[in-house]
């Protein structure tokens, strides 16, 4: 496991799930997922979130063990969604003396979920307000949207600890040896990726802080480098393109189509594009397409026509490129047919209502295999990629 010291007041008692398969019952976790809780220990104890039902045991371990026969002051309630909040009312009636700390949004929130009587144990805190424990104070600033509406953010003053909710997590338990970008990145498109301004409104703030650590739910704790970590959230939710290099994603029913987005690859290889990344939609992560979509600042999109429409693999990624707000991207299209080609036309419709998406002039039509003709169509098309 990795690093989880934060320091000699303030235990890490988050748990580790690997046998989870799909993380909000939609996104592949091939090397688990943390689920991140804290506890600051001082005059008041505060336990920072709890974890998700899964995991209940072990975390109740970890934190009687973190606790040392002490009670639990207050619970600090960043954020309702259950892989986070699935325990609450399990430690309200560990700790009767217990007050749960959230803000005007929290508490509706949380009577949907639990049976509760809050009368006396509820601390509700707004945008500024502090919570003092003893040498440790922590601030409380709202992050609505990001990626709930009650989600709120503390700083710990003392320590200079950004404890950030979703914000800055990552797929992956913490002994997972992998890049954090990557797997930061494909977490962030696919479940924060909507909220492009109100994580940009969140950033606002932090940078009014003096971090010199950030504690996410999910994901390792952040305490070097953190202008890198930063850097990327600023470029992610401003929508900008991280990398430059052109993003194949094809829908290939009897392989044809397939073909064709393997030639264009190669051409664009050919003529010197600096980095052609390709997914097979019908079977790749959807996640990861997601991700790959955003990450580079062209996209290519080869689709067999089915029903009058577009193959719904591609209708499918379409359309989760548009509940994430994809924008500022230029985009070629390509549409196979064997009699009345229409997927170009069905793409098209989906994407022009985005914002600030350019799509190529240059026009591919393929009939059933992939001749001559087609290969010259995409030479041109490769130019006008290269020329972006």
């Amino acid at each position: 496991m990795k690093d989880v010291t934060v320091s000699d007041s303030i235990l890490y008692i988050g748990v580790d799930d690997k046998d989870l398969d799909l993380f909000e019952s939609q996104y592949v976790i091939p090397n688990g997922v943390s689920y991140n809780s804290y506890v600051i220990l001082d005059e008041k104890i505060a336990v920072m979130d709890t974890v998700d039902a899964r995991k209940r045991d072990e975390w109740l371990e970890n934190l009687e063990k973190a606790l040392g026969g002490r009670d639990v002051d207050y619970l600090v309630v960043s954020h309702m969604e259950p892989d986070h909040a699935a325990n609450i009312k399990v430690l309200a009636e560990k700790y009767p003396g217990m007050k749960i700390v959230g803000n005007a949004k929290t508490f509706p929130m949380l009577g949907q979920f639990f049976d509760l009587d809050l009368a006396g144990r509820s601390v509700t805190v707004k945008e500024g307000d502090t919570l003092g424990l003893g040498s440790h104070e922590l601030a409380f600033f709202m992050a609505p949207m990001v990626h709930w509406p009650e989600v709120m953010v503390a700083y710990e003053k003392s320590e200079k600890i950004l404890f950030s909710a979703d914000g800055f997590g990552k797929f992956g338990a913490l002994d997972a040896e992998e890049d954090w970008a990557c797997e930061a990145r494909r977490y962030y498109f696919n479940i924060v990726g909507k909220y492009g301004v109100q994580v940009q409104s969140l950033l606002k703030k932090a940078a009014t802080l003096d971090i010199a650590m950030i504690c996410p739910l999910h994901g390792p704790i952040l305490k070097e480098d953190l202008g890198y970590y930063i850097g990327k959230y600023q470029t992610w939710s401003s929508y900008e393109p991280e990398d430059q290099g052109i993003f194949i994603a094809y829908a290939s029913i009897h392989g044809n189509t397939k073909q064709a987005a393997l030639k264009l690859k190669e051409i664009l290889e050919a003529k010197g594009a600096p980095k052609v990344s390709i997914a097979d939609l019908s079977r790749d992560d959807m996640a990861e397409a997601v991700e790959d979509a955003f990450r580079y600042d062209r996209l290519v999109l080869a689709a067999a026509t089915y029903d009058g429409g577009v193959f719904p693999c591609m209708e499918d990624f379409l359309h989760h490129l548009k509940a994430k707000n994809f924008q500022k991207r230029t985009v070629a299209l390509i549409e196979n047919g064997s009699w009345a080609p229409v997927a170009a036309k069905a793409m098209r419709a989906i994407l022009e209502p985005m914002k600030e998406v350019s799509i190529c002039d240059t026009a591919v039509t393929i009939r059933s295999a992939v001749k001559p003709q087609d290969v010259a169509a995409m030479e041109k098309l490769a130019d006008e990629l290269l020329a972006c």
